[in-house]
């Protein structure tokens, strides 16, 4: 499996979020959790684009995960270790992979996502996912995929300004075009033509 690539922080004006809201702080404490259980994850949806540098607020945490029995297991121990309060209905969720499960007895809201819409599959999300200040995060492309096709209004309302955000963080992001000269001078045996050229 290809690995995210990582990018520094994106310096973009955010509004001030009240606690009751998503904040970076509580991505940390999943972060930190989930690196101690080992748990294969993405940050996923507005929050994760909101990690990217998007300016706006939202009032949960949104995860994507693989369907994966162990993996769910470590999960649910991550979270207790957090706070979190785990019935018995929404381990059996979490253990059998249901496609969206709400987590609200706990330090702040999370929303767990097995199968979010528009996207394939947790292996081709990771694939090209971004590892933004150590927190592994979907691509915007996807996050944007997958509110498109969920065509829900919240989220319909998103898709424009997340659109402009994701030209915006491209042209910051992208590796830089090389000249023609610097293609030329990149191809095998060009340096060693060189030489013998200026002998």
């Amino acid at each position: 499996m290809k690995t995210c690539r990582g990018t520094s922080v994106t310096e973009w004006p955010k509004p001030d979020m009240p606690q009751s809201k998503f904040t970076p702080d509580q991505a940390l404490e999943l972060a930190a959790a989930f690196e101690a259980h080992q748990v294969e994850y993405l940050f996923f949806g507005k929050s994760a684009a909101i990690l990217l540098g998007f300016p706006a607020i939202t009032q949960d945490v949104d995860l994507f995960l693989p369907k994966d029995r162990d993996n769910g297991a470590r999960v649910i121990r991550a979270l207790e270790s957090l706070g979190f309060q785990i019935s018995a209905g929404i381990r059996t969720k979490i253990l059998h992979h249901a496609d969206f499960v709400r987590l609200k007895d706990g330090p702040f809201d999370l929303d767990l996502i097995y199968s979010p819409d528009g996207i394939d599959s947790y292996e081709k999300a990771k694939e090209h996912c971004i590892i933004q200040d150590n927190f592994p995060v979907a691509n915007l492309r996807d996050i944007i995929a997958s509110k498109r096709a969920s065509n829900r209004e919240k989220d319909l309302i998103d898709l424009p300004l997340l659109e402009e955000f994701r030209r915006e963080y491209d042209k910051l992001h992208s590796p830089r075009l090389r000249t023609a000269l610097e293609k030329s001078l990149s191809k095998p045996g060009t340096a060693a033509k060189k030489t013998l050229r200026s002998g």
